[in-house]
């Protein structure tokens, strides 16, 4: 055969590889496409709408600009004012900001790691429909006249239902619980999917910056968002059950609103902030054509400033009567998280500084980004001393600094990435005329607008104002900043204009059109659904620059994981720091699953909305026979693992291991959950401490009950240990009949839990101390009743197969929730039992 013959038969049998790719993970058009669970359509989906809500935000800023531009104007009343400046904020930073920098990285980290898909596809998928039915209720409210209007903040007791009557603040508390429902889901895809899906070889200290940035974000999420998923519930039970955490009166208290609120407000920043930072570090090398400076400083600097985030919340209440000792440690906290900030402004400088960088579209953003961002930190830094924080706090200085951080930190290097990028999302190069029109309308505009606003706030101009009076010092700032508003939103639509335009007209891009040095620019442009035909090996951060051949060989499948004849989606479980290849994971293809609970979630938010109990229950027991339905096809079930078998020399299926994704799928979990916990119990000890009515009424709450079934639930725990400890060792017997068991002392530490809860004559809606010690009883028992239905349905795959010494590791997934239940039960029995008969207390 020469050499032609050979190069055709090679051609041949890599189209009929890609073929049988495309068999495996191709996306079904028509209505079916309700069902495609793949990354790259899910992350474009949040792009999408994530734009679509950003237009809705701006539409509404527009509205407000146009209100404020005069003094006197009366374009709106005060309370459709209300309803826009609320719906404006709470657009922009819960349906926009963070959505967006989710999508872009559930876009983006799969390829940069060299896998195939998110490691829980359909929970992207799920998250991404949760985001998207929770945005439109909320939407629908403006329509209906009865958007939300006590502030994007929801403020105490402005919030409640004595001082906002009617549905308008619960389709805000309900509707950001769905959508944060999405963002939490996220976070965990993108946690355990960084930590146990990069390509072989890609040990931490060889990952991409980005990747680093979204890892330390998507922690943040899952720890930082769950005190306002607490809040929301608990401001809703106030007003929909009547139960006064909030109600000083009943021995609740407002601040503790506040307090939940900035637990998750300002490390939002930081979690806005910070992929916003990792485009920054990712793009600078690009257009520099050389490493970024000082990457291990970097990525200290990524990890300090999430960690400082959580200890700042105070600094947007200096003024509520905080003690003197708690102001000067968050002011002291506030400003020492500019030092970690500050490293990676000088490792981009000086990556700017030793580069000679190109000043292509993106790059312009990139310095956009640079000026407007570090001027925001400025004002920040003034903002944290307390003394001038006194001064201009809810002026329109706030405005201005946060719209600076926001806008500068966010906005400005997404544009860059979106141009960066967009050759990857169409294959096509976008108008650099029309880019840089767009940037420098944008820019001036944007400056126009909110520089001048400092000003307006240091001579007294309040916030949250719907007009003004003449002679004021405010008429001409205002006009200006009015002004600077249109010429900003003719930026946007040039922009927009750009990007559509491109998709029609737009150059076919070379491949790495950029001379990019990351994974993402190895597969075609667009990608196919399965990123990479072959899983390549990683020896170096750039391995593009260290092998521009690199992505020619994987699309001839020269590497690894190339056998698809099994019909199953694969790709490589990894070693967290290592990232040598431990095991195959294979992954859940398309389904309807994450749709339909999506849409019984909406029906129990919509029902609730109109108190309408009875189909809330309805949709609660839907939703949960289609998640149980979902969880019944994981593992060793052949609707996700056909053909079990694996080549030899290949690593197991990760069904046969003991260290699957659902291990630490739970784990990450379970830490959201503790973080909610952990809300509750801060709430229990803060109104203990602070509140002035806080009154300790003879409940009769059974301790020797709540003794008895936290025993109950420690001996159960320690059997399933010595189980699992078997199941490890090859040694058990009896699998399924010990696991019925263990699933009955569930159900009877549960039942125990209930029985509790009916004896202790609590009074929920007359009590804040009865209110928390029912929530958190509540929380007990739906727990430990979740581990009882896991931990029989284990003894049902038990017995059709699906667990068993082949596939081991689901019991151990349920093990991480019994060992959670337990520590939490012996907490609770501590603070609601232990902690009042040592203080005092019935």
């Amino acid at each position: 055969m020469n050499p032609t013959q050979k190069s055709g038969a090679a051609a041949t049998d890599l189209e009929q590889m890609q073929d049988e790719f495309d068999k495996v993970w191709g996306n079904p058009r028509g209505w079916r496409a309700l069902t495609i669970v793949n990354h790259t359509t899910i992350g474009l989906r949040f792009l999408v709408t994530g734009a679509f809500f950003f237009l809705v935000g701006g539409l509404l800023a527009m509205l407000i600009r146009t209100q404020l531009a005069l003094p006197g104007y009366e374009l709106m009343e005060p309370d459709v004012y209300n309803q826009v400046f609320t719906m404006h904020g709470t657009v922009m930073m819960f349906l926009f900001a963070v959505p967006m920098m989710e999508g872009l990285a559930v876009y983006l980290i799969p390829k940069m790691i060299g896998a195939r898909d998110l490691v829980f596809p359909r929970l992207s998928a799920l998250g991404y429909y949760c985001y998207l039915f929770g945005g439109l209720i909320l939407l629908s409210s403006i329509f209906l006249d009865l958007a939300p209007k006590a502030g994007w903040f929801m403020y105490t007791p402005l919030s409640s239902s004595a001082h906002t009557p009617g549905v308008n603040s619960d389709f805000w508390l309900l509707g950001i619980t769905f959508v944060e429902i999405s963002a939490v889901s996220a976070g965990v895809e993108l946690v355990v999917s960084i930590l146990r899906t990069r390509t072989n070889g890609m040990a931490l200290h060889k990952m991409p910056l980005y990747v680093w940035y979204i890892l330390v974000m998507a922690m943040m999420i899952v720890v930082g968002f769950p005190p306002l998923i607490l809040g929301s519930i608990l401001l809703e039970l106030e007003r929909a059950a009547g139960m006064p955490f909030f109600d000083v009166a009943r021995g609740g208290d407002p601040v503790l609103w506040q307090h939940l609120f900035w637990l998750f407000g300002h490390p939002e920043v930081y979690i806005i902030f910070l992929p916003g930072a990792g485009i920054v570090s990712t793009l600078i090398p690009v257009f520099c054509q050389r490493p970024l400076v000082g990457y291990r400083w970097v990525v200290l600097g990524v990890l300090t400033t999430g960690f400082i985030s959580f200890g700042l919340w105070v600094h947007h209440m200096f003024t509520v009567g905080i003690p003197q000792l708690a102001t000067a440690f968050f002011s002291a906290a506030s400003m020492l998280v500019a030092i970690p900030t500050g490293v990676q402004i000088f490792a981009w400088l000086a990556t700017l500084w030793l580069g000679k960088p190109v000043y292509k579209v993106p790059m312009l953003w990139l310095v956009g980004f640079l000026i407007v961002f570090v001027a925001g930190g400025l004002t920040g830094v003034m903002l944290a001393l307390v003394p001038f924080d006194w001064q201009v706090h809810d002026t329109h200085f706030v405005v201005a600094h946060m719209h600076y951080v926001l806008v500068g930190g966010m906005v400005f290097p997404l544009m860059a990435g979106l141009y960066y990028w967009l050759p990857h999302f169409s294959g096509r190069m976008p108008s650099a005329k029309l880019g840089r029109w767009g940037f420098w309308l944008f820019f001036i505009g944007f400056n126009v607008t909110f520089l001048i606003m400092h000003w307006t706030g240091l001579i007294g101009m309040p916030r949250r104002v719907y007009t003004y009076d003449t002679g004021l010092g405010w008429d001409m700032p205002n006009l200006v900043s009015s002004i600077g508003s249109f010429i900003m939103a003719a930026g946007v639509a040039t922009i927009l204009l750009d990007i559509i335009l491109h998709f029609r007209f737009g150059v076919r891009a070379p491949k790495n059109p950029w001379n990019a040095d990351t994974l993402e620019w190895a597969t075609s442009l667009p990608p196919s659904a399965y990123n990479f035909v072959s899983l390549p090996d990683v020896t170096d951060r750039h391995p593009l620059w260290k092998d521009p051949e690199l992505p020619d060989s994987i699309a001839r499948g020269e590497h690894a994981l190339t056998v698809i004849d099994h019909g199953r989606r694969e790709t490589w479980g990894s070693d967290p720091l290592t990232g040598k290849v431990r095991e195959i994971i294979h992954l859940p293809g398309n389904s309807w699953l994450p749709f339909i609970a999506s849409v019984f979630l909406a029906a129990l938010c919509l029902s609730l909305l109109n108190k309408a109990y009875i189909l809330s229950i309805i949709a609660t027991m839907a939703t949960l026979i289609v998640l149980l339905r979902w969880s019944w096809e994981n593992g060793a079930h052949p609707a996700a693992a056909p053909d079990a078998h694996t080549q030899p020399g290949e690593p197991p299926l990760h069904s046969r291991t003991f260290d699957g994704p659902g291990l630490w799928g739970m784990g990450v979990t379970l830490l959201a959950n503790g973080a909610l916990y952990l809300s509750l119990l801060f709430g229990w000890f803060y109104l203990w401490t602070v509140s002035p009515q806080w009154k300790v009424p003879d409940s009769g709450l059974n301790g020797w009950l709540m003794l008895a079934s936290a025993l109950l639930l420690s001996a159960g725990t320690l059997w399933l240990h010595r189980l699992i400890k078997h199941l490890r060792a090859g040694t058990h017997s009896g699998l399924m009949q010990q696991l019925a068991l263990l699933g009955c002392i569930a159900l009877a530490q549960s039942a125990m839990l209930l029985w509790l809860m009916l004896t202790a004559g609590l009074a929920p809606t007359e009590t804040a101390h009865d209110a928390v010690i029912f929530v958190m009883l509540a929380y007990n028992l739906i727990h430990c009743t979740l581990a009882a239905v896991l931990t029989g349905l284990q003894a049902w795959r038990v017995s059709l197969g699906y667990v068993g010494d082949k596939a081991p590791y689901e019991p151990v997934v349920v093990e991480q929730l019994w060992y959670y239940n337990l520590g939490v039960l012996w907490i609770s029995y501590a603070a609601i039992v232990l902690f009042p008969a040592t203080w005092g207390g019935a």
